[in-house]
């Protein structure tokens, strides 16, 4: 068997909700990220080794959203900066909004980006 187009090992892809495609693409430019493919019930977003999928999910409630993935990166305190530079708070209600990389009890670096639609993106960098 052999792996997606362009991918050398086997990986998954998170599947987050978006209440509107459109906005949901503009705030992930801003991060970085470039639209791969789009149709009326599915987006996908990559920017370098990441990639993210997006369904429609008009009627969301960011505040009672319960989705949510980890984004397993190289250097979590760069990617924690460019949120900040992209206008994204370090605050702790609300949402859009980020949370600096701390130092675990096992040794990794975890932070977290709450995106427009309440889904919580742990950014985890483990050889820390």
């Amino acid at each position: 068997m052999t792996a997606g187009a362009g991918h050398d090992t086997d990986h998954a892809t998170p599947n987050l909700p978006s209440r509107d495609f459109d906005a949901t693409a503009h705030f992930y430019a801003r991060l970085g990220f470039a639209e791969s493919y789009r149709d009326a019930g599915w987006m996908i977003l990559e920017r370098g080794g990441l990639t993210l999928e997006f369904f429609p999910h008009p009627e969301l409630d960011p505040a009672t959203s319960a989705f949510g993935c980890c984004l397993r990166v190289a250097d979590a305190a760069g990617l924690f900066d460019t949120l900040v530079a992209a206008g994204i708070a370090e605050k702790t209600t609300g949402w859009p909004r980020v949370h600096r990389p701390t130092r675990q009890d096992w040794g990794g670096l975890v932070g977290a980006l709450i995106d427009l639609d309440g889904s919580l993106l742990r950014i985890i960098q483990e050889d820390a």
